[in-house]
């Protein structure tokens, strides 16, 4: 008798990440193992990006974090309505196996995927997988990213493509994991359009709920052989949050909250 495929997905959490999870449930029941990782604390978060883009930057991109999290408890009516009606599920999923761990780059991490043995890794909000980590991945590893790749790696790729005007691009890519930050090779990209009064709060329920069925697709092509990776092509940039000064001039000046 053959054995069902295990699929491990790993995540800190969320909402959309969950969706996501739980739309492999549905398909894979008790193949599914979650992987849960801590989040990453605001503190560590705002420092490595004060490293990289100075402090001032940093702050403002902090302050526009604390507006995306006030902004989900005032649509939270219209978020619960959206979900409802989509059939969302956005609580973590019952599975068989599960493993909680500080991050996807502590060594408890790899010590879990070995006692699962999974066929297959899938990422969803969860840390960048630093390359000595994904070497001792002892099979594929790919990752939803709610951006259309290359030109919208990094976070909030929905976002940035409304306020570069590329409203074609808004959705959601799903890749093979490599070294890069949303690098790798593509297996499945949805695009979709908007909810009407869709802002950066919303636009991940927006693209999580369109991008169910690829993902589960994605994972099933993956694990017959039949996937077909294909190179990103054309401009690649990796994206963060807007500084709260730069959200409120796109918003102000394009309409694009």
């Amino acid at each position: 008798m053959t054995q069902a495929p295990k699929i491990c997905f790993v995540t800190a959490g969320g909402d959309h990440p969950w969706a996501m999870a739980n739309a492999l449930a549905a398909r894979f029941g008790d193949g599914l193992a979650i992987v849960l990782e801590d989040p990453e604390s605001k503190r560590r978060l705002v420092t490595h990006r004060a490293r990289r883009f100075g402090w001032v930057n940093a702050l403002g991109q902090l302050a526009t974090m604390a507006l995306i999290r006030f902004g989900k408890r005032v649509q939270a009516g219209k978020v619960r309505r959206f979900v409802e009606r989509e059939g969302l599920v956005v609580t973590q999923p019952g599975t068989r196996e599960f493993a909680h761990v500080p991050s996807v780059n502590d060594s408890v991490f790899i010590e879990a995927v070995e006692r699962i043995r999974p066929d297959l890794v899938v990422l969803a909000g969860c840390r960048m997988m630093r390359a000595d980590v994904l070497a001792r991945v002892p099979c594929p590893v790919i990752n939803y990213h709610a951006g259309v790749t290359p030109k919208y790696r990094g976070m909030n790729g929905g976002y940035w493509a409304l306020a570069n005007g590329d409203e074609d691009l808004f959705g959601s890519t799903i890749h093979l994991v490599d070294r890069g930050v949303d690098t790798g090779q593509i297996l499945a990209q949805t695009l979709c359009g908007l909810e009407p009064g869709d802002t950066i709060m919303t636009y991940p329920y927006t693209i999580a709920a369109a991008s169910r069925a690829a993902l589960v697709k994605a994972v099933e092509d993956m694990l017959s052989g039949a996937a077909s990776p294909a190179a990103p092509t054309g401009e690649s940039k990796q994206w963060f949050h807007p500084p709260i000064w730069t959200y409120l001039w796109i918003g102000l000046s394009k309409g694009v909250w």
